[in-house]
C-alpha cells in the first residue's frame, strides 16, 4: 500500500471516529479550511488589541510586552497566549487541509491553481509566525532573530553581512523594530489577499465553519491561555550571551535547530527542494488528464460541463445550480444523488452516508463521484434553479390574453409584474394556487426564454372549480397566484432520434419542448404523434403542420380515436401509440416522451418497452382530472 493511499485510509478513519463523537455536521476535519479562516481572524484581531499597547522601540519593546502581559493579566495576558495558541492552530489546520488534498488527489488539473497558491500561503504564515516570535524581545526573539539572520546570511546578496547586526545590543537599532513591525501587519495583509485569491477556484467555499464549531474552538483557546499562559522566555534578549534553555514551538518553529544542527546549505536545500516537490505535486506521477465530460443534472435537465476530474458537485455549483450538500466529504449523504445514465467513479466516502443498497440503487454522492463519461442524474428536490434563475416561489401574475382554440380548450396568457422572469426548463408546470389554497397543475405550452409571459392551455373539464371558472367568469386583468416551475419532464441530452407522443393537452409541454428545440438548434430527428378525439381537439395542427414544413428533421403525425364521425378525414385513427409502433415497431434506438392521461400512458409504456425501447430512455408525464394535482400534471380541473 503506497504512502497516499495510507494517509487516505488514516483520514477516513479518524473522520469515522469524529463523525460517531460530534455528528457529521460538527466534524472539524470537514471544516478545514472555513477553521483556517477563522483562526486567521482570531489571530488578526488579538494582533491589533497587542500592538495598541507594544512599544516599537528597542528598549521598549520587552517592557511593553511584559506590563501587558503581567499587569493586565485578565485580557492582555489571556489576549497574548490565544493570539499565540491560534497562530499555531492554524498552522495545524493548515497542514491537516494540505495533507487532506494530497492523500485524496485532489490537487490535479483544474485544482493545481488552489494546491500552489496554498503552498505559498503556508509559507506566508510561517513568516509572519516567525516574525511574531522576534517582536517581544526576550531571550527566545534574540534566538529567533539572530538564527533567521544567519540562515539568509548564506545567501550570495548578502554575503555575511546581516548577523554582525546582532553581535551587540548596541547594533539593534529602534529602526529594527518599525521593519519587523511593518512586515509584521504586511506579511498577514499579503495572505489576506492570497487566502481570497485561493478560494476563487472554489465553488461556493465557505470560510465561516459552523458556529458550534467556531464557539468550541474560541472556547478551547482560552481555556488553554488560562491553563498555560504564554510568558516571555528568560528575560530581555542579550547578544552577547546565547540563552541556554528555551521552551520551543515546534509549530512554527520547526526548521530552527536545524540552522545549528546542519550545514545551512542543507537547510536551504530541504526548505527549496521540499517546497518545489510540493509545487509539482499535481503533476507526479505524470498523468494523462481527459477531457471533461456533459452532465446533465435533473429536475430540470440542467446542462453542466465538467472538468476532468471534477466532482459533480463542484461542475454543478460551477454552474450556479442550487444543489444540497453540507460537508463536501463524503461523511453526510446531504448531496446524495441518483445516477440514471453513465458511468461514474463514486470516489472516497463513509460507509454509512452511502451504504451497498444505496449504490445498488444507483446512488452516489455528489461531492465525491467523478464523471467517467457523460453522465445524467437526478437530485432529490423540487427544482433546481439555475445561475440568474428565479427559485421556487409562489408569484402573481395577471391575466393577459384569454382565446379560445377548441370548444373545450382555451389559451391562457398570464403577465408577469414589471421587471420580473420566470426561468423555467421546457416541460415543466407551475401549481395555479386557488383562494383556498388549493392547486391546479398546468404545463408551460411556451419556450423558456427572456419574456415575462406565460402561454397556458386549459381544457375544460366538466365540474371543475378553476377550468369551469377559467371558461365561465375569468376576465382579462384578473389575478392569478401560482408557485413554480416544478417538474422532471424535459428534454434529455443526447443524440438519439426522439418520439414525441401527446395526448389532447398533453401537446402543452411538448409545444414547449419542440419550440426550444428549435430555438437551440437541435437537430435531432423529431416525430410528433398527436392523439385524440375529433378532428376539432387538434387545437394547434396548423402550428404543428408548419414545424414540419419549416424543419426538415421534424415530422407531424395526428391521431383520432373517434373518427366514425368524420368521413373527410384522410389521417390516421386509432389509438395514438398504436400508430407510433406501426411507424415504429423497433424502438431500441429510439427515446421516447409521452404526455397525457394516466391511462394513456400506462397501457403506451409498457407496449413501447415490449418493443425494444430501454426503459431509461422513456420519459412520461400522466395527468388526472382531480382537485389536487399529480406530480408531473399537465392539466387539472
Amino acid at each position: 500500500m503506497g504512502p497516499k493511499r495510507l494517509v487516505r485510509r488514516g483520514f477516513m478513519a479518524v473522520e469515522a471516529l469524529f463523525n460517531r463523537a460530534f455528528g457529521d455536521k460538527l466534524n472539524p476535519y470537514y471544516h478545514l479550511g472555513s477553521l483556517t479562516f477563522f483562526l486567521f481572524w482570531i489571530v488578526c484581531g488579538t494582533g491589533l488589541y497587542l500592538y495598541a499597547f507594544f512599544d516599537t522601540s528597542v528598549e521598549g519593546a520587552y517592557r511593553s510586552v511584559e506590563a501587558l502581559t503581567h499587569d493586565q493579566w485578565f485580557a492582555g495576558g489571556i489576549v497574548r497566549s490565544v493570539h499565540r495558541y491560534a497562530s499555531d492552530a492554524m498552522v495545524v489546520t493548515m497542514v491537516l487541509h494540505l495533507a487532506r488534498y494530497w492523500a485524496f488527489d485532489r490537487m490535479r488539473g483544474f485544482r493545481w491553481f488552489s494546491w500552489v497558491t496554498g503552498i505559498v500561503l503556508l509559507w506566508l504564515v510561517f513568516a509572519a509566525g516567525v516574525n511574531g516570535y522576534m517582536l517581544p524581545w526576550d531571550r527566545l526573539a534574540q534566538f529567533v532573530t539572530q538564527a533567521s539572520f544567519e540562515w539568509f546570511d548564506w545567501l550570495p546578496m548578502f554575503g555575511g553581512t546581516l548577523i554582525r547586526n546582532f553581535i551587540y545590543d548596541a547594533n539593534v537599532s529602534n529602526r529594527l523594530f518599525s521593519l519587523l513591525v511593518f512586515i509584521h501587519i504586511g506579511v498577514p495583509l499579503l495572505t489576506l489577499l492570497l487566502m481570497w485569491v485561493h478560494v476563487q477556484r472554489v465553488p461556493k467555499a465557505t470560510t465561516q465553519p459552523p458556529r458550534p464549531i467556531a464557539i468550541s474552538v474560541g472556547v478551547m483557546l482560552i481555556v488553554m491561555a488560562l491553563v498555560q499562559p504564554v510568558l516571555s522566555q528568560g528575560g530581555p534578549a542579550q547578544m552577547a550571551q546565547a540563552p541556554a534553555t528555551l521552551s520551543f514551538d515546534w509549530f512554527l518553529l520547526a526548521l530552527y535547530p536545524l540552522v545549528y544542527a546542519w550545514p545551512i546549505v542543507g537547510v536551504w536545500a530541504l526548505v527549496i527542494g521540499g517546497s518545489a516537490l510540493l509545487a509539482v505535486a499535481p503533476w507526479l506521477p505524470p498523468k494523462r488528464v481527459g477531457a471533461g465530460f456533459r452532465l446533465t443534472v435533473h429536475p430540470g435537465a440542467h446542462a453542466v460541463p465538467s472538468r476532468a476530474g471534477e466532482t459533480l458537485l463542484e461542475a454543478g455549483l460551477r454552474a450556479g445550480l442550487a444543489l444540497p450538500y453540507d460537508c463536501r466529504a463524503g461523511g453526510c449523504g446531504v448531496c446524495r444523488c441518483t445516477v440514471l445514465n453513465g458511468r461514474v467513479d463514486l470516489g472516497d466516502y463513509q460507509p454509512a452516508a452511502l451504504t451497498e443498497a444505496m449504490r445498488a440503487r444507483g446512488e452516489a454522492l455528489m461531492c465525491c463521484a467523478t464523471a467517467l463519461e457523460d453522465v445524467e442524474f437526478e437530485v432529490d428536490v423540487p427544482t433546481l434553479a439555475g445561475e440568474g434563475a428565479v427559485e421556487k416561489g409562489r408569484y402573481r401574475a395577471t391575466v393577459e390574453h384569454l382565446e379560445r382554440l377548441a370548444p373545450d380548450v382555451v389559451r391562457l396568457l398570464l403577465k408577469l409584474p414589471e421587471g420580473q422572469k420566470l426561468d423555467f426548463v421546457a416541460g415543466q408546470y407551475i401549481n395555479i394556487v386557488l383562494d383556498d389554497g388549493a392547486k391546479r397543475a398546468f404545463s408551460f405550452a411556451n419556450a423558456p426564454g427572456a419574456s415575462d409571459r406565460i402561454e397556458l392551455h386549459v381544457r375544460l373539464v366538466p365540474g371543475g372549480r378553476f377550468t369551469t371558472h377559467v371558461f365561465e367568469r375569468m376576465r382579462v386583468g384578473d389575478p392569478i397566484e401560482f408557485e413554480g416551475p416544478v417538474g422532471r419532464f424535459t428534454l434529455h441530452e443526447g443524440e438519439r432520434p426522439i418520439l414525441f407522443i401527446a395526448g389532447a393537452t398533453g401537446f402543452a409541454p411538448i409545444k414547449s419542448i419542440v419550440e426550444d428545440a428549435f430555438a437551440r438548434g437541435i437537430g435531432r430527428p423529431m416525430w410528433l404523434y398527436w392523439g385524440v378525439r375529433e378532428r376539432k381537439d387538434l387545437y394547434m395542427a396548423e402550428l404543428a403542420e408548419r414545424w414540419a414544413r419549416e424543419h426538415a428533421h421534424f415530422r407531424f403525425v395526428p391521431v383520432l380515436s373517434d373518427a366514425d364521425g368524420d368521413p373527410g378525414w384522410g389521417g390516421r385513427r386509432g389509438l395514438v401509440h398504436e400508430a407510433l409502433l406501426e411507424d415504429h415497431p423497433d424502438l431500441t434506438g429510439f427515446e421516447v416522451y409521452a404526455c397525457g392521461s394516466t391511462r394513456m400512458v400506462e397501457t403506451a409504456v409498457p407496449d413501447f418497452v415490449a418493443h425494444g425501447l430501454p426503459e431509461n430512455f422513456c420519459y412520461s408525464d400522466a395527468f388526472v382530472p382531480t382537485a389536487a394535482p399529480t406530480p408531473e400534471a399537465t392539466a387539472a380541473n
